[in-house]
């Protein structure tokens, strides 16, 4: 291979998952999720990937939030759901908040508002078929986490025993 030309900024591994390719220096490991293929780079191939980079933060920090979660996981829970059901059943969640959290998940395509012309205005949201994408893995996080939460509490356990002693003699 030419210095001015890549292969793949991404490979296989042996699992059979992406992984950053070693070769490729330059690919940092917060990179690794861009999944970019760049044969011969230039400012537009190179703007592709970095504005890829971007779009999967922000995804990535969209669903870490928590308000995220738990309205895939409700609304996953059921077909359909009014706003003032869904604020019920997720409970101290700000009407500020909540609408903030539709509205984005709204505008990335996991979530459909449907207005309906009625007095007093009613508004039902429901997962798209991306949404369910979603939905599939949030369970699988929410599985891993009750699978293991009594391991979790020991090693909080542990570390908070050993913690504490430091942070008093500061």
């Amino acid at each position: 291979m030419r210095g001015d030309e890549r292969a793949h900024a991404f490979s296989p591994s042996n699992e059979g998952h992406l992984a950053c390719d070693s070769r490729f220096p330059e690919v940092r490991t917060s990179q690794c999720y861009s999944f970019a293929v760049v044969t011969k780079p230039d400012s537009a191939s190179i703007g592709a990937v970095e504005h890829a980079n971007g779009i999967a933060r922000e995804m990535f920090e969209r669903i870490a939030d928590k308000w995220t979660l738990l309205v895939v996981a409700n609304l996953g829970e059921v077909e359909l759901l009014r706003f003032t059901e869904l604020q019920d059943r997720i409970g101290n969640v700000s009407h500020k908040m909540l609408t903030q959290t539709l509205r984005q998940l709204e505008r990335d395509g996991l979530v459909t508002r449907t207005v309906h012309p009625v007095v007093p205005p009613r508004v039902d949201y429901r997962l798209t078929p991306l949404g369910r994408g979603l939905l599939i893995t949030v369970t699988g996080i929410c599985m891993w986490v009750r699978d293991n939460l009594a391991l979790i509490e020991t090693s909080r356990s542990t570390f908070d025993a050993r913690s504490t002693p430091a942070l008093n003699e500061s």
